[in-house]
């Protein structure tokens, strides 16, 4: 069986054929890379998440412990009764 040579038009469409394949999986291999950093950086978004989360979920739980609440109202900026209170102006 003989095969019949292929013509300059076909060898043509072949060549413009692969070049078109070859842009396109590079163009694809971008966006996965694109996707991929974009996947980590909601993963790195959700595990702080979850982290806020396991605090305030503890903070809920120990709302009546003595020691959260002065934490709690020395960061809103309260002071106990009697204490004295400096601020720092040097800035």
């Amino acid at each position: 069986m003989r095969f019949k040579q292929a013509g300059f038009l076909t060898k043509i469409v072949v060549l413009a054929l692969l070049i078109y394949m070859v842009t396109s999986l590079m163009d694809l291999r971008g966006q996965i890379q694109n996707t991929q950093s974009q996947r980590d950086l909601l993963a790195q978004q959700v595990a702080d998440q979850r982290l806020k989360n396991q605090e305030l979920a503890d903070a809920i739980e120990n709302s009546d412990d003595p020691e959260m609440l002065e934490r709690v109202a020395r960061e809103k900026g309260y002071v106990k009764q009697n204490e004295l209170l400096f601020y720092d102006v040097a800035d």
